[in-house]
């Protein structure tokens, strides 16, 4: 953590430097120092993403819940990112309109595992007059 915070402090300051003089040479530092953070989780996220699927396989958990659970968090991650960039970027309408996206995206594949959710739910509950 303390990588990252220093990256993004030093980040900073260089930005602020630049922005006076060079404004677009800082928003591309900013955009590159935001993309050297993120490549620096990958490993991280791995790690996260084979732990998940350890404890799903000890639960019989069937993979495709889980897999889909991970690539909606990685639609709000993209989604968030990008809209971030974005707003740094000055087009707040923009960035409006990728958080728009990525909800959208993010509720169609959240569908079939409502749909199991409510299901099961329905199941559950005894029917009146049986």
């Amino acid at each position: 953590m303390l990588q990252i915070a220093g990256v993004a402090l030093i980040t900073t300051f260089l930005a602020l430097i630049l922005k006076e003089q060079k404004p677009n040479f800082a928003f591309l530092l900013t955009l590159f120092a935001g993309c050297f953070i993120f490549l620096f989780l990958v490993d991280k996220i791995y790690e996260i993403i084979r732990l998940l699927q350890k404890i799903a396989q000890k639960g019989n958990v069937d993979t495709m819940y889980i897999e889909t659970i991970l690539k909606i968090i990685g639609v709000a991650y993209i989604a968030d990112f990008a809209s971030n960039i974005t707003k740094d970027a000055g087009q707040g309408a923009l960035a409006a309109k990728v958080e728009l996206a990525g909800k959208i995206i993010i509720l169609t594949m959240a569908i079939p595992i409502l749909t199991v959710l409510i299901e099961t739910i329905v199941n559950l509950v005894p029917r009146a007059g049986s």
